[in-house]
């Protein structure tokens, strides 16, 4: 399976860093990882409403340009649906099983998606109603994509 995360904004932090290294090796055993890092579009101090609907279409534009054909695509949405990590590996399995062999997740920026980016998405997951910093997101979503395989597997991870 390959699995492409597309996320806007690089990892700055050295510990940020460190744990999507240290996922992203863990996931080499299960799947064919890439992530995708997208500039952030620029957004002015003090930003309009009309400037940050213009940053996040910007941002969409560029998400969409790099998402796959054929490619499964799962976006981190607030109203998505909440899954538990076990349901998370029973989609998983399920895609694979009809055949989708790459999916791609979404990790918008600090504004979130575009409208476009979500009518794009074949699933719209959300981890929690609360906004996280996306790149501890991109961190909680290998974790947990990493525990779907071990649960697919059912191989011992701690719980």
């Amino acid at each position: 399976m390959k699995i492409n995360v597309i996320c806007i904004g690089r990892l700055k932090e050295r510990y940020w860093q460190e744990a999507v290294a240290e996922y992203s090796k863990r996931l080499s055993k299960y799947c064919d990882l890439e992530i995708t890092e997208l500039k952030e579009a620029r957004l002015p101090d003090k930003a309009s409403e009309a400037q940050e609907a213009a940053v996040k279409e910007e941002e969409g534009r560029n998400i969409l340009k790099h998402i796959k054909e054929g490619s499964y695509v799962i976006t981190l949405e607030i109203k998505g649906r909440s899954l538990t990590s076990e349901n998370l590996a029973d989609r998983l399995e399920s895609l694979q099983v009809e055949g989708k062999s790459h999916i791609t997740l979404i990790i918008g920026g600090s504004l979130g998606l575009s409208e476009d980016v979500s009518r794009r998405a074949d699933f719209k997951l959300s981890f929690s109603a609360m906004t996280f910093p996306h790149q501890m997101m991109r961190v909680i979503l290998l974790e947990q994509i990493y525990r779907a395989f071990k649960i697919m597997k059912n191989e011992t991870y701690h719980k």
